[in-house]
């Protein structure tokens, strides 16, 4: 037999209100127990996959319940098994079908979420921003030791800057010249 167990609110233990889906998979296994030890088998098994359900949720925050659904269908079949073992009834399986989040905690965890997303951003941005500033200070301190090097350099910056339809005329002026001329 199977048994849905209807949607219930509940309380996880970091005091959130969640509503749970499950279902029930059980079948008699000692047909004169479940006639003889209890007045309505089927009636307190439903019932108890509804207590079950609400006292593990109980016992679990919102990111284990969300991430551990398999678990808690486990311990929720254990405990059920165990307490309808008497009754004559065996529960072969129990799945968590779906958990649905209040409407503010939705929006609360997309903007957790995107904030999130922003922060990694930056952290790649950043980290992006100091190899270049070593890679450029490498570079720096390359040329620095070849005037003829830098001036190199100097003359290929100038031909790209060109290379775009620009009006601006540069022209390059050695430093050396403008280092002699203040000395004098």
């Amino acid at each position: 037999m199977s048994y849905d167990v209807p949607t219930q609110e509940m309380l996880t233990r970091d005091s959130v209100t969640i509503g749970v889906d499950a279902a029930v998979y059980y079948r008699t296994s000692d047909p004169i127990a479940t006639l003889s030890r209890v007045n309505d088998a089927h009636m307190s098994t439903r019932q108890l996959a509804q207590s079950s359900l609400r006292n593990v949720v109980g016992t679990r925050t919102l990111a284990e319940l969300m991430t551990d659904r398999h678990g808690i269908a486990i311990q929720v079949k254990h405990i059920l098994d165990s307490a309808t073992l008497f009754w004559g009834i065996h529960v072969e399986r129990v799945e968590i079908k779906d958990v649905r989040l209040p409407r503010e905690m939705c929006r609360a965890m997309a903007a957790e979420a995107e904030a999130q997303r922003e922060s990694d951003a930056k952290v790649v941005t950043a980290q992006g921003e100091l190899d270049a500033s070593v890679a450029f200070q490498k570079a720096a301190d390359e040329l620095a030791g070849s005037p003829t090097a830098l001036q190199l350099r100097y003359l290929q910056t100038l031909v790209k800057i060109s290379a775009h339809d620009n009006h601006t005329i540069v022209l390059p002026f050695p430093m050396e010249y403008i280092k002699k001329k203040l000395q004098k």
